[in-house]
């Protein structure tokens, strides 16, 4: 079993609470950045002050979200989900960024944000596009009284990318042709999904 590795220093933290909650109002109304404050708070040679409340407070709140998720089995769940995606996500940025054989060739620090900018511009296209089939397919099943199906479409992550053609050449000349959204939609509304080991089967028409 772990154990603390030392008491929390409350009494720093209460005696610099005026300038800390200063310091979130700045930062909550955008005066200042992270960036910028925590350079003028270690320009000092000697330990700032309130730099070291800061750290207090923030091993506070590390403290009791680490407790919340040795307890809480949902929690855990939620958080590795959320990783979960943020791991498609990035997957999905490599997927649109193939070129070469996988081997990305940059001739400037430029020409490599560009392109990190570009891939991602390309995923958010992707992800805004996964949504809005997801939203009209909940708003069909929702019309058709189906609330189950509904609630089980809201739980699809939008990261997908098997329905997009990432490969060939694209000619942007010419007039581009009707995407058939309702159709998309429709199969999706139509979807059976497999249910949970604890929860019924999805009645939902095939």
């Amino acid at each position: 079993m772990f154990r603390p590795v030392r008491k929390l220093n409350t009494d720093v933290i209460v005696r610099y609470w005026d300038p800390i909650q200063r310091i979130f109002a700045s930062l909550g109304r955008k005066n200042t950045t992270q960036r910028i404050l925590i350079s003028k708070l270690s320009a000092s040679k000697r330990r700032n002050p309130v730099l070291r409340a800061l750290w207090e407070f923030d091993h506070a709140i590390a403290s009791g979200y680490l407790l919340d998720y040795v307890d809480s089995p949902r929690l855990r769940q939620n958080v590795q989900k959320a990783l979960n995606r943020g791991e498609q996500y990035h997957q999905l940025k490599r997927a649109v960024s193939h070129a070469n054989a996988g081997k990305l060739r940059y001739g400037t620090e430029g020409d490599q944000e560009l392109w990190s900018e570009c891939s991602r511009l390309l995923a958010n296209a992707i992800l805004f596009y996964n949504m809005l089939l997801i939203a009209d397919a909940i708003t069909v099943r929702e019309a058709r009284g189906d609330a189950a199906g509904a609630a089980r479409l809201l739980t699809v992550s939008p990261i997908a990318w098997v329905h997009v053609n990432l490969y060939g050449r694209y000619l942007f000349d010419n007039e581009p042709a009707t995407i058939p959204l309702a159709a998309l939609v429709e199969t999706l509304a139509q979807y059976s999904f497999r249910a949970h080991p604890e929860e019924p089967e999805d009645q939902s028409p095939a």
